[in-house]
C-alpha cells in the first residue's frame, strides 16, 4: 500500500491537506468570489456601465438568472477552489479538470459552508481520482467518472450538513445581537472575523442572516481587523504584494500559515475584540447597506463602502440628518487605523515573545 501511494503521489499528511490544499483553495476563492465582488462594487460605485449591466442570462421567465461580469466570476468560486486544491495536490490533468464539476456541486450544496465543503470533498475526490489515474486502458473514461462520481456523491451526502454547521456560526451571531452593545460588538466582531479567515463564507452567513445595523457594523469591524491586521503585521515578510493581496483581497491567504502556527492568529483576533465594541459603543457604527457587505471587510473596500451606502440610504429615507465628521472618523479608525496599529503592535509583542517566528507569516 505504501508503495502504491508513493507511486500515485498520494501524501496523507497535515501539511499536504491543511497547508498546501488550504492555501491553494484561498487563492481560488480570491480569484473568483472575492474578485467578482470587487468588480461589482467598483462598477456600482463608479457607474461603469459595462460592469453593472447583464452580460449573460441563464434560464427564462421567473427562473432566469442574470449575471454581470463580476457575477460570472463569483459564480465560478466552487470550480476555482476545487481546481486550486487539485493543483496543490499535484493531480494529473484528467483529475484536475474533473474537479471543476466537483467544486460546483459541493459549493452549491454547501450553502454558507460551501468553501469548507469544497475543501473536504475536493481532497477526497482528487486523491481517489489520482489512485485510479492511468491504471486502465480506458483512463479517459475511468478517471473522470471516478473523480466526478465520488465528488458529486460526497457533495450530496456531506455538503448540506457542512453548510448547516457553518450556518450555526450565524446562529451564534444572532444570539450575540441580543446582548448588550459592548458584549455584542466583541462577540460578533471576533466570530465574523474568524469566519472571514476560515474556509467558510462570512459574506454568505451575513447575507443569510440579513446582518445589518449595529451587528453589521461589528461584523465589518471584525473583518477589517483580520484583513488590515494581517496585511500590516506580515509586511516585513510579504512587502507590498502581501499588503494588497491581504488588505483588499482576503486574510484567508494566511490560513495555511495559521495551521502551521495558530499563534499568528492571536494579534488579529485580539484586535477584533477591541475594535468591535469601539464600533458599537463609541461610534455606533451601523452597516445598513447590503447585508453581504457585513462579511466582506476591506475586500475591494466592500465593507466600508457598504457602511457609506447605508448612510446615504438613511439620509434619503429621513432616518439620518446628514453624514457627519464623526461618522467618517469612526469608519477610518475602526476599519483602517486601529486594525493597522493594534495588530502591528500585538504582532511585534508576539515576535518578541517568540510566538511568531521569522517567516511564519510568509505567503507562498
Amino acid at each position: 500500500m505504501k508503495a502504491f501511494l508513493r507511486r500515485k503521489n498520494i501524501v496523507i499528511s497535515a501539511k499536504r491537506y491543511g497547508v498546501d490544499a488550504l492555501g491553494a483553495m484561498a487563492q481560488g476563492l480570491f480569484c473568483s468570489l472575492l474578485i467578482g465582488t470587487i468588480i461589482d462594487t467598483v462598477g456600482t460605485q463608479f457607474g461603469i456601465d459595462f460592469l453593472t449591466r447583464t452580460v449573460a442570462t441563464l434560464g427564462s421567465g421567473e427562473h432566469a438568472i442574470s449575471y454581470t461580469v463580476g457575477g460570472l466570476a463569483s459564480a465560478m468560486s466552487g470550480p476555482a477552489m476545487a481546481i486550486a486544491i487539485g493543483y496543490a495536490l499535484q493531480a494529473p490533468p484528467l483529475v484536475l479538470f474533473s474537479l471543476a464539476t466537483v467544486g460546483f456541486a459541493s459549493n452549491t450544496l454547501g450553502g454558507a459552508g460551501g468553501p469548507l465543503a469544497v475543501l473536504f470533498v475536493a481532497i477526497l475526490a482528487a486523491e481517489l481520482g489520482k489512485a485510479v489515474s492511468q491504471e486502465t486502458k480506458i483512463d479517459i473514461l475511468v478517471t473522470p467518472l471516478v473523480t466526478i462520481g465520488v465528488g458529486v456523491g460526497l457533495s450530496a451526502w456531506w455538503a448540506p450538513a457542512i453548510g448547516a454547521a457553518a450556518s450555526s456560526v450565524g446562529q451564534l451571531i444572532m444570539w450575540a445581537t441580543d446582548l448588550q452593545p459592548f458584549l455584542m460588538g466583541m462577540v460578533v466582531s471576533v466570530v465574523v472575523g474568524i469566519a472571514l479567515t476560515l474556509p467558510i463564507s462570512s459574506a454568505a452567513i451575513c447575507a443569510a442572516l440579513s446582518l445589518t445595523g449595529l451587528a453589521g457594523g461589528a461584523a465589518v469591524a471584525g473583518c477589517c481587523a483580520q484583513m488590515v491586521g494581517f496585511a500590516v503585521m506580515s509586511f516585513r515578510e510579504n512587502r507590498w504584494g502581501g499588503l494588497v493581496s491581504q488588505g483588499i483581497g482576503t486574510s484567508m491567504l494566511q490560513m495555511g500559515n495559521i495551521v502551521k502556527n495558530p499563534r499568528i492568529w492571536i494579534p488579529a483576533i485580539v484586535t477584533s475584540a477591541v475594535t468591535g465594541p469601539i464600533a458599537t459603543c463609541v461610534f455606533r457604527l451601523e452597516m445598513n447597506g447590503a447585508p453581504v457587505s457585513s462579511g466582506m471587510g476591506t475586500c475591494g473596500f466592500v465593507g466600508p463602502i457598504g457602511v457609506y451606502t447605508g448612510w446615504v440610504n438613511d439620509v434619503a429615507a429621513g432616518l439620518k440628518a446628514s453624514i457627519t465628521a464623526m461618522d467618517w472618523i469612526g469608519m477610518a479608525l475602526v476599519c483602517f487605523l486601529l486594525p493597522a496599529v493594534l495588530c502591528w503592535a500585538l504582532g511585534l509583542l508576539c515576535r518578541r515573545l517568540g510566538w511568531i517566528r521569522e517567516g511564519d507569516l510568509k505567503l507562498g
